[in-house]
């Protein structure tokens, strides 16, 4: 069994702890961000860190790292306050990861994914993206502990393909084969197992999908 201690953390070799701690997080969506800056130069970079803030209205935030180094995302989000997330398909999962790496021209023409517009919308999108998100910045909060960076949005506009939606406006993203991952390296598809009713004291739960 593995047992890890805080002080053993601490003192576990840098690259080591930060892979275990990545994915110890666990799946999440593999989330592509689409921006641009105020000349029309195009970004496109993969985070692991998409948050679900709020329903009404609807907000999602994610998580950069320090910004001690060149971060194009969230300059580009600060300077012009529109960004786009992208859902992409497991078969795109090299050409997702290769957008970490650190071009010096546009990774959607870098690692071959397409880019359009939607309705003049004033951030990219990939064109093969089986689902799209616009976003709208709202706050940048700052975490003094580490000194990362939480970045708030309002979502502004959905693309996806409506027979993805159920009729209480369930979203089931793994008919789409959507990418999911962990850590910084690590992808994997999704395999639906089921829906439950709201859970109450008195009752067990039953499946509604």
């Amino acid at each position: 069994m593995a047992i890890f201690e805080k002080d053993e953390l601490l003192e576990l070799n840098s690259r080591y702890r930060a892979t275990l701690i990545n994915s110890l997080a666990g799946f999440k969506t593999a989330v592509l961000i689409g921006s641009e800056n105020s000349v029309g130069e195009s970004n496109l970079a993969i985070f692991n860190s998409l948050i679900h803030i709020g329903a009404n209205p609807p907000i999602y935030a994610f998580i950069c790292r320090p910004d001690t180094v060149k971060r194009d995302t969230l300059t580009n989000i600060l300077e012009t306050g529109y960004y786009s997330f992208n859902y992409v398909k497991t078969s795109d999962f090299t050409k997702a990861h290769q957008t970490s790496a650190k071009y010096e021209c546009s990774e959607f023409e870098a690692v071959g994914f397409g880019k359009t517009y939607i309705d003049n919308y004033l951030a990219p999108f990939i064109t093969e993206a089986p689902v799209k998100i616009g976003m709208k910045f709202i706050e940048k909060i700052d975490i003094a502990i580490n000194g990362t960076i939480m970045v708030l949005g309002s979502v502004e506009k959905i693309h996806f393909d409506d027979n993805l939606l159920s009729d209480d406006g369930f979203v089931a993203l793994e008919q789409a084969d959507i990418l999911a991952c962990t850590g910084l390296d690590a992808y994997y598809s999704t395999e639906f197992l089921g829906r439950l009713s709201y859970a109450k004291t008195d009752c067990e739960p039953k499946r509604i999908d």
